[in-house]
């Protein structure tokens, strides 16, 4: 008997318009009309033998279905696959979005279940872009993001290195061999994708697409956050550094600034740090120093400020050397083992331990395991580069760049090299002169459109607390001794400043804080990139550098009575202009002087009439303070701060004057 032919059933139209398209794109293909088959039926056993089945009939054009009916010639039909694809490039974007999405996850959670068995589903991953939505960028974007999520689960905790000609020649078990082709497919998916990160974060002055920008750059931050000691990692620093190259402040330029700050402040071993700081330098190099200053702020979060000890400059690194109490017992002055201490080994002894701290060495390498004296070695290194960037830019004046180097010295001031402090000091006073002629010429002009003075104050107390920082980062006995540096230029400076200094609207903003542009200022809008020096308020900069004139350390606490008197007459008059905290922290100050150099021997005159020392009059206006003549005036202020409006204040000026009395 001959079986009938399969009855196939019509298809009704689905609701949705897309569907619809979809499934009629599908009925227009191709098909065969006449099917061949080579395979024969298998015989029946019966009572009266074994009977041969008939082949079935094969369906027909003229026996199948009228809707499935065609006149289209015979051709032959497409794989699965790529008929799935080619239909799925030709729906709405909305659908390709959506097939995107699943195919990532099964593509993904594949890979997570077991990525040794499915390594392969990381080329797979990498062509759903091109396989689906080739012209859809979302998609492109979901695939960015789904691969970087991917390659932070599966990567291992060592840096995989290349094969060489006797690994693929050598005998190896099921398990190694299975781990090596994953790691190689591992390692050439990343490959690919890194470079592809490089392309699209290029972009161009006008990129067609500026949010794959974004997402390209966030990935390779996020990479670098994730597994900073994986291969490849120059490639990835290259994309950042090349971000930060560019002036433009943008959501891109913050987050690549985050992702180094985040390396330099975790990095264990220093390599990772090292390579960083090597590409910032040079690219600063080669730009002439044309960057933004928060690239050099991120020299300030390096480990190498708790952690290295040593005095360097940018080309060399002061070690102590090892006397004879630092050498083992049995040793030599080269270190080399005496003959009698020695243990007598064979030659295959010493074969083997040779071999030993190779395959040590190679596991210290695998494990990312770095010793003590390596990392100092590194943090050496980092410093020299440091420094030599400072010096260069502090040597070309590099303008908006001298508030972040002067941070940066008053920071490593306890790392640099005494030979270098006369060049920085002559460099610092420079600088002060400069700023105070730009003051000066502000002050004489009418409209002052283009200059800054609040800048220009902010810079000139950074080289007085860089100036004083010098100092008092170095040993105090050995400073004491050896270091024969005055520092009278900085302090004439300051005390010539402080009345100025009171009287600026903006002495509690920072440079970073916000506010409301001023309406009737039609340069306003650069104020916030003008201002950007450091994150300290104008107040917390002068109180530090009044701490550094009046408040020095134990071994040189000499401060000459005449300037304690003047300092203390001048800040006792400037905390009736500042407003309410920085008026508190004034006093709080005056409070520690009165305390640490004795108030009633040095200082009990200012507050009593019946015991003023000097003679004539006193002068406020005058520059030097050795001739303002501060023991023939009385701190009258401190009655009307007693009498201030505002609680904290009354009580912070009675204290000081109870300090003074004991």
């Amino acid at each position: 008997m001959s079986r009938p032919a399969v009855k196939r059933r019509r298809v009704s139209p689905p609701a949705f318009d897309d569907a619809w398209s979809v499934e009629q794109d599908y009925e227009k293909l191709p098909r065969k009309h006449k099917q061949e088959k080579t395979a024969n039926r298998l015989p029946i056993k019966t009572v009266e033998g074994w009977i041969e089945q008939p082949e079935a009939e094969q369906v027909t054009g003229e026996a199948s279905d009228s809707f499935l009916d065609s006149d289209v010639e015979d051709k032959p039909q497409e794989p699965l696959l790529e008929r799935k694809s080619r239909l799925t490039t030709k729906a709405p974007p909305r659908q390709q979005i959506l097939a995107a999405k699943e195919e990532l996850a099964r593509l993904a959670s594949h890979i997570n279940e077991d990525p040794e068995e499915h390594a392969g589903s990381l080329r797979k991953l990498a062509r759903v872009t091109a396989d689906n939505a080739p012209n859809n960028a979302t998609v492109k974007k979901l695939e960015l993001a789904a691969r970087m999520a991917v390659f932070k689960d599966v990567i291992p905790g060592y840096r995989i290195r290349p094969l060489e000609d006797d690994d693929a020649q050598g005998k190896l078990s099921k398990e190694v061999r299975k781990q090596r082709i994953f790691e190689q497919a591992l390692i050439g998916s990343y490959k690919e994708y890194v470079e592809e990160l490089a392309k699209h974060a290029k972009g161009g002055r006008k990129p067609d697409n500026p949010g794959l920008v974004s997402v390209a750059i966030a990935c390779a931050c996020g990479l670098l956050e994730a597994v900073p000691h994986f291969n490849f990692r120059g490639e990835v620093l290259k994309i950042l550094v090349g971000k930060l190259s560019s002036r433009r402040v943008d959501d891109d330029f913050n987050k690549c600034l985050d992702a180094l700050e985040t390396l330099f402040r975790e990095d264990e071993d220093g390599y990772s740090s090292f390579e960083a700081v090597q590409m910032l330098t040079k690219m600063m190099r080669a730009r002439d120093y044309a960057v933004h200053e928060s690239v050099l702020n991120t020299f300030l979060q390096l480990r190498l400020l708790s952690e290295f000890h040593y005095k360097a400059s940018h080309d060399g690194v002061e070690r102590p050397s090892k006397g004879w109490r630092g050498r083992k017992k049995g040793t030599e002055k080269s270190g080399k083992m005496l003959k009698e201490k020695r243990e007598f080994r064979t030659k295959r002894q010493r074969k083997d331990m040779r071999e030993q701290k190779v395959l040590e060495k190679a596991m210290d390498e695998a494990d990312a395991a770095v010793g003590h004296e390596e990392r100092e070695r590194l943090q050496a290194e980092m410093l020299k580069l440091v420094f030599a960037t400072y010096f260069r830019i502090l040597k070309a004046r590099t303008p908006g760049l001298m508030g972040a180097v002067l941070e940066g010295l008053a920071k490593y001031a306890h790392l640099i090299n005494q030979d270098f402090f006369g060049d920085i000091l002559e460099a610092l006073k420079d600088l002060i002169n400069s700023a105070e002629a730009r003051s000066g010429a502000s002050n004489a002009e009418e409209d002052g459109a283009d200059v800054r003075p609040c800048n220009v104050t902010r810079e000139s107390l950074l080289c007085v607390i860089t100036a004083f920082a010098l100092l008092q980062g170095q040993d105090a006995s050995a400073a004491a001794l050896s270091l024969h540096l005055d520092l009278s230029f900085f302090i004439a400076h300051l005390y010539r400043n402080l009345l100025p200094i009171s009287l600026n609207a903006d002495i509690e903003r920072s440079a970073k804080s916000l506010h409301l542009p001023d309406p009737d200022a039609a340069d306003d809008r650069d104020s916030s990139r003008a201002n950007s020096v450091n994150v300290q308020t104008t107040v917390v900069l002068l109180l530090r550098s009044l701490s550094s004139a009046l408040l020095p350390r134990i071994a040189l606490r000499a401060v000459p009575p005449v300037r304690l008197a003047a300092f203390t007459k001048q800040l006792a008059t400037v905390a009736l202009q500042l407003p309410e905290k920085s008026c508190v922290a004034v006093l709080d100050l005056l409070m520690r002087v009165i305390h640490t150099h004795g108030g009633s021997k040095n200082l009990g005159a200012l507050w009593f009439t019946e015991e003023r020392k000097g003679d004539g009059m006193f002068d406020a206006t005058r520059a030097e303070y050795e001739g303002s003549n501060p023991f023939a005036t009385t701190v009258w202020e401190g009655e009307i701060l007693r009498r201030h409006y505002a609680p904290e204040v009354r009580e912070a000026a009675s204290l000081s004057r109870r300090y003074n009395d004991s």
